[in-house]
């Protein structure tokens, strides 16, 4: 990711996450499996908002997190991942 992308933290995360998880997530503390840097969730560096939230490392760029909104589901990927997990929220589509 280039120095010069505009990035939230990882704080704005805790909305989207709370519809789907019941604790409190910017409490929640990460690992790199790449450079093995840890620290709590909103240290991540998170891109977006469309197609989706990707939440990244902030030391190697690589991906903690994938939250994507696909009318009432969320779309919830792990790492590079290879699945994702989809929750049903409830809530109808937002209109585009």
């Amino acid at each position: 990711m280039s120095d010069t992308t505009t990035h939230l933290d990882g704080n704005c995360l805790a909305g989207p996450l709370s519809e789907i998880l019941s604790v409190e997530t910017t409490t929640a503390w990460w690992r790199c499996p790449e450079c093995a840097r840890s620290g709590p969730m909103a240290q991540l560096h998170v891109y977006g908002p469309e197609p989706g939230l990707t939440a990244r490392c902030p030391g190697c760029a690589h991906i903690a997190l994938r939250l994507v909104r696909e009318g009432e589901h969320i779309w919830l990927t792990l790492g590079g991942g290879t699945g994702a997990f989809r929750f049903r929220t409830g809530q109808a589509a937002r209109p585009r």
